[in-house]
This record gives structure tokens, sequence and C-alpha cells, in this order.
């Protein structure tokens, strides 16, 4: 079973040839979860989409529309948060050559997992379609003890087989930035200030107790309330990298190349420094590989409201 759902997320990667990856439209039942969280109360609306004052009947309806949860509980028991739709700044002009030039991006609204998918939630994916774990995941402790750590070692097709399997998609990369770093172009999650080890997992020595629990660093969210996208684990995203995918500018929905040879990555990890923390900072992995400091998290497309 697991061979069929990564090979159907092989197929939507693009290698066969389709002109873009596939967007999955999965249908899961989420339930409303009672919280906000911080910072996605308001957004810039997309151009054109203002409406001024006025007595006319369509206006009136527009303001009766009913807003999207700030929070829902996907299949697989994941609490997800709201982006809502809007511009923000993508990129960084102090960062490597493939964060540039920055441009102003358009999204449509989106629910993001709050925190990394855990050994857990993994170990309950690969019983539910009975194969056999990834390397690195077969001591059959990790998802009992470490519970609540992030899954690695788990390579770019099983992050996706999971997305699948629990009625969501990988994020795209201008998705993953916007949750990071909001509308108002900050460096980190938190805003433009140095990482500490309040804020992030990081600059640690491979082999030691590296990975952190999820959600035990508050002060690193991001504006929409998203834990731990700065440090802990690097995360797998949809798009292929692509150096030059910055030109020419992409303005709405960016999906990234239609085929590569790498899969992005985002977030730096628990090995890093401060400067891959960054939340415009871009690198790269073969999407087959398997690595100790990589994981990721599931995205879901809001729901069209009538």
């Amino acid at each position: 079973m697991l061979s069929i759902l990564l090979a159907v997320a092989w197929l939507s990667s693009g290698l066969v040839g389709a002109t873009e990856p596939a967007a999955v439209k999965p249908e899961p039942e989420m339930a409303p979860a009672p919280s906000k969280p911080p910072g996605a109360a308001s957004e810039a609306k997309p151009p054109g989409k203002a409406h001024p004052p006025g007595n006319g009947s369509s206006s009136a309806k527009a303001r009766a529309l009913p807003k999207l949860p700030p929070t829902l509980t996907g299949k697989d028991g994941a609490p997800m948060v709201l982006v809502p739709a809007g511009e923000f700044t993508m990129g960084s002009e102090q960062g490597d050559d493939d964060e540039q030039p920055v441009h102003r991006v358009f999204l449509d609204s989106f629910y993001l997992d709050t925190f990394e998918v855990t050994n857990g939630q993994f170990a309950k994916f690969v019983a539910a379609i009975q194969s056999e774990p990834p390397w690195g995941f077969a001591d059959q402790e990790t998802p009992v003890v470490r519970a609540d750590q992030p899954v690695r070692w788990v390579n770019w097709l099983e992050a996706t087989g999971y997305c699948l399997w629990a009625g969501k998609r990988l994020p795209s990369e201008a998705e993953w930035e916007k949750a990071a770093r909001g509308t108002d172009g900050r460096v980190y999650p938190w805003g433009n200030e140095p990482p500490t080890p309040i804020h992030a997992v990081f600059g640690l020595k491979e082999g030691a107790e590296t990975v952190s629990p999820i959600g035990n660093r508050d002060k690193g969210m991001s504006p929409y309330g998203v834990h731990d996208l700065a440090g802990n684990l690097y995360e797998w995203v949809a798009d292929w990298y692509d150096e030059a995918v910055y030109t020419p500018l992409p303005t709405s929905n960016p999906r990234g190349p239609a085929a590569g040879a790498t899969k992005v990555q985002r977030g730096g990890s628990y090995i890093n420094s401060p400067y891959r923390l960054r939340s415009s900072f871009r690198t790269k992995g073969d999407p087959t590989e398997h690595d100790p400091n990589v994981g990721f998290r599931c995205a879901h497309d809001a729901p069209t409201l009538p």
C-alpha cells in the first residue's frame, strides 16, 4: 500500500512530464477547534477584490458571508491554523542569490499543521497501510518512547504519502514562507531579533539529544501560531528546487517548476546556524534520500465558501 501512495506522489510531482505538480484536492473530515492563533485576524485583500461601502445588495451579501474558522483538526488528529488570503513579501536581499529578487506574492487561504508530524502520528500511518516503516524508523521504540518528537529519516515521497493518507498535501514553498514570516517581512517567525534557545533548536552537534518534542518553543511561534518553523528539523515542501525560480516573478499561488532533480527544504535544523533559520532561506534534497535532520508538516486548501 505504501508503494501505491508513493507512486501517486511520484507521478503528481511532475516526473512524468506534467506541466505543473498536481495539486492534491483532498476532502478530509475536519472539525473546528476553539482557539484562535495570534495574528491570524487581518490580511491584505488581493488587488481588485475590495469593494467600497454602500447599500448595494452585493456588498451586503459579501459582508454576510461566513468567516473561515481560525483553526481546524485534521483527520490525523493534528491541529491546523488558518493562513488567510492576501499578499506577502517573499525572498530577501540580505540572503543568498536564490532568495532574490524580493517580490510580492498573493496566496489563497490555506491551513497548515500547527506542529511537525510526530513519530506517534507517522506510526499510525505505517500501521494503517500495513507497510514497513521507512529506514531509520524501524526500532519499534521510537513511536512509543518519543511519540511527541517530530518524525525524521522520512524522505519526500514518504512525507507526501502521509499527507495523502491524512487527506492533506505538502505545502508549497510560498505557503510555507508566508506561514513563517507573515505579511510584515520579518526575518524569523518570531520577528527580526536573532534566535536564542527559547526561540528554536539550533547550533547543536549530531549524536546528542538533538530533536525537541513539538510545541515547547512558544517564543518561536509564527504570526499565525505555527510552531517550529525555524530549527529542530528542516521541512519538505511540495516544490521542485530551482535557484532562479523567482525570475520571472510569480505573483499568484506559485507552485514552483514542473520538474527537477531535488525538492525544496525549509526552516533550518538543530545542527544549523541562525543564518539558515531565516524564513526566506532555501535549500534542497534528493526526494528519495533519508536524512536525520529533515521532517515535514502538511497543509490543506481552505474550503470554498458559498
